[in-house]
């Protein structure tokens, strides 16, 4: 069995505990059925990544869970402690009473007792049993941001999860939103190589012509320079492919630097979100413009 030694680095978070700064992504459409998912999981597992980033809207909870026991099985890992396993709250669920049940679904479908990690997806509420995606704008209301973040945090208390986290918006009424503000809110980059492989993929950074000329002149792929300029930033970052080359490439980002002239000319590549949040614009909720969901950082 073929086990790539390559060492991620770890941050210790407000709550006190380690995650590594590089996470694998678990996003995914369509997709694919559970066993190939299974597999790929696990050469994730054998090729150093220690820190899984799923989500009740991506479908992925139960295959992650099942590679998680078989890695038990054949020892690719020692325990479940050696893992960091992330989460999030879907809208459906972004009220005080569904969080705590909406997490031990999470829990059951992945088959253990506890999260490392808890997130609110997005600072939004929409009708509960409304379709994942596809739901009508008049079922998007009100988001309760007191409410939401009191559940998440009396998640934290019962020890279903070690680490919550969300939006600087709701942060500023919580009890643990003090000590984020104090000591720093880490910063973690979601799709940072634009969703390359995927059906909603754009060529926006791996074609980008100052990634590529930066890439050449330092023997490194695209990917890599983006991926190292995000953890040079002070960011940690979650990144997927399904290629087992590639997944040792994304992490061989730590022995080598950009220079400043190079991180400065990232800089200057113009800037785009891959979601713009338009699906969650609605007078009855609590965003009537895309500018009003960004604070107005569009």
């Amino acid at each position: 069995m073929e086990n790539f030694d390559e060492k991620i680095p770890e941050i210790v978070l407000n709550s006190g505990h380690k995650m590594p700064e590089v996470g694998f992504g678990c996003a995914i459409q369509p997709v694919p059925p559970a066993e190939q998912l299974v597999s790929i999981f696990i050469d994730a597992m054998e090729n150093g990544y220690r820190h899984f980033d799923t989500a009740a809207c991506y479908d992925t909870e139960e295959a992650l869970g099942r590679a998680v026991a078989k890695a038990l099985e054949i020892g690719v890992i020692k325990s479940r402690d050696e893992l960091f396993i992330t989460s999030k709250l879907w809208c459906t669920e972004a009220d005080h009473d569904l969080v705590l049940p909406a997490l031990k679904q999470t829990l059951g479908k992945l088959g253990l007792e506890y999260l490392d990690l808890y997130l609110i997806h997005w600072p939004v509420r929409v009708k509960h049993g409304a379709s994942t995606f596809n739901f009508a704008k008049d079922e998007i209301l009100p988001f309760d941001i007191h409410g939401t973040w009191k559940a998440m945090e009396e998640c934290s208390i019962l020890g279903f999860t070690k680490s919550i986290g969300g939006d600087e918006r709701w942060l500023a009424a919580a009890k643990i939103g003090a000590i984020l503000r104090e000591k720093g809110i880490r910063i973690c980059a979601w799709s940072p190589l634009a969703g390359y492989g995927t059906v909603w993929a754009t060529d926006v950074v791996m074609g980008n012509p100052i990634l590529q000329e930066i890439a050449a002149s330092k023997g490194k792929t695209v990917a890599q320079v983006a991926l190292r300029w995000i953890y040079q930033q002070g960011a940690s970052v979650i990144v997927k492919s399904f290629n087992k080359e590639r997944m040792k490439q994304n992490i061989q980002i730590f022995d080598w630097e950009l220079t400043e002239e190079e991180m400065d000319r990232i800089l200057q590549i113009p800037q785009s979100r891959g979601v713009g949040g338009d699906m969650f614009i609605h007078p009855t909720g609590s965003y009537k413009s895309v500018e009003e969901l960004w604070d107005g950082d569009i």
